[in-house]
């Protein structure tokens, strides 16, 4: 299931973040200027790690919002099937039987 969610977030999710990126690689770029090996590296470890939790979590509120959503339509569906149409003839036919 959780590849088909990971799908279905790609599918979905289909924003781009240009200046954002660009904002990115220009720090990275001075970071990399401006610090030893050792401390870019330990920077790097740190940043992975923040982005491997921002996956995660962005993966675990669309599978949360999918959930939701299913759950909604399976109480609907329970229901019986809402249609627009019928709701809106209804009216008519009523007008039409006592008139």
């Amino acid at each position: 299931m959780n590849d088909y969610t990971k799908s279905l977030q790609k599918h979905f999710d289909r924003q781009e973040h240009n200046e954002l990126d660009e904002r990115i690689r220009c720090v990275r770029e001075e970071l990399r200027q401006d610090l030893g090996t050792e401390s870019r590296r330990r920077l790097l470890h740190l940043l992975d790690a923040q982005n491997t939790l921002l996956v995660d979590s962005t993966l675990m509120s669309f599978t949360a919002g999918f959930k939701l959503a299913w759950g909604i339509a399976t109480e609907l569906e329970a229901d019986g099937l809402y249609s627009f149409e019928k709701e809106d003839e209804e009216p008519i036919s009523e007008v039409n039987t006592h008139g």
